[in-house]
């Protein structure tokens, strides 16, 4: 602690000695950041879809009304193993359901001499459990015809495991690239001022005296790098969520709050991390050769 400003007017000077080479190390590790903050924020936002999705999974089954007793088949519906709950969907509700999603559309519905809409029974279900209960409610006496989503279902989980698999490549990219920018950088820095080292090794210093000025010049730029691509990364998240929300106001989002302050220590705590294992990994393979 005694020799701080002396480590920090060292990792200065090392960055000034090659300021174009750093800056564009500084600024390649900030766009690999935004990248990987990029895709965990997708990823993110992808799976709460999911979750959703799969708390509102539900199957319709519908019933020939005039040889089946309707709370006798609701009963039995509700027993199921799987069922998380069940209603009647009246005629009436399905048509009003309808004219809400045709919307301006509506009017073709008034076409119609009688509803053509029929009652069905709405069950949500444990999405896991979903051939178990079709397969029940379809033997059901009085069932006529089941309808599900499964597919729709399986396509949205496809993909969030899709972008779940490409947060892991990407992390696992990004690690590696910035371990070789920084370390390289840190080599570089240290055969530019060979002759400084070899004096103070002549004076006694010890190696963690001489080696403490690049391991913080490597933290100081990635950690300012991870600074930068936060900033990016928490404009680009408010602008998105407030052109989504009105556009497309359906699509369930995290909260903002919740996503801006988990990415931002993800971020933060990752670029520092880097900063570190790279300059360390550059000062051990500096002396090896």
């Amino acid at each position: 602690m005694k020799n701080a400003s002396y480590f920090l007017k060292e990792a200065i000077r090392i960055v000034l000695t090659n300021k174009l080479s750093n800056l564009f190390s500084f600024l390649g590790t900030a766009l690999i950041l935004f990248l990987l903050a990029l895709v965990i924020a997708i990823w993110s936002i992808s799976s709460q879809l999911t979750r959703m999705l799969r708390d509102e999974a539900e199957i319709n089954a519908y019933f020939n009304k005039a040889a089946a007793n309707t709370e006798e088949l609701l009963n039995l519906i509700r027993q199921i193993d799987g069922v998380r709950e069940v209603r009647l969907v009246s005629e009436e509700e399905a048509k009003i359901r309808m004219e809400k999603i045709l919307g301006e559309e509506s009017g073709i519905l008034d076409l119609f001499d009688e509803n053509p809409f029929e009652a069905y029974f709405e069950v949500k279900i444990e999405l896991e459990k979903l051939d178990s209960v079709f397969t029940q409610i379809s033997s059901l006496r009085g069932i006529n015809y089941v309808r599900e989503n499964r597919e729709v279902l399986e396509r949205i989980e496809g993909i969030t495991k899709a972008f779940e698999v490409l947060g892991y490549l990407v992390i696992a990219a990004v690690s590696i690239t910035t371990l070789i920018i920084i370390s390289h950088m840190i080599r570089q820095g240290i055969y530019q001022n060979r002759e400084q080292i070899r004096t103070l090794v002549l004076l006694g210093a010890p190696d963690n005296f001489i080696n403490f000025p690049y391991i913080l010049l490597g933290f100081l730029l990635t950690f300012c790098g991870g600074i930068v691509a936060t900033v990016f990364i928490n404009i680009l998240i408010n602008q998105g969520y407030s052109r989504l929300s009105s556009t497309i106001p359906f699509i369930p989002l995290p909260p903002r709050n919740q996503l801006v302050y988990g990415l931002s220590i993800f971020l933060l705590s990752v670029s520092a991390s880097l900063g570190i294992l790279g300059s360390l990994f550059g000062v051990s393979t500096s002396k090896k050769s």
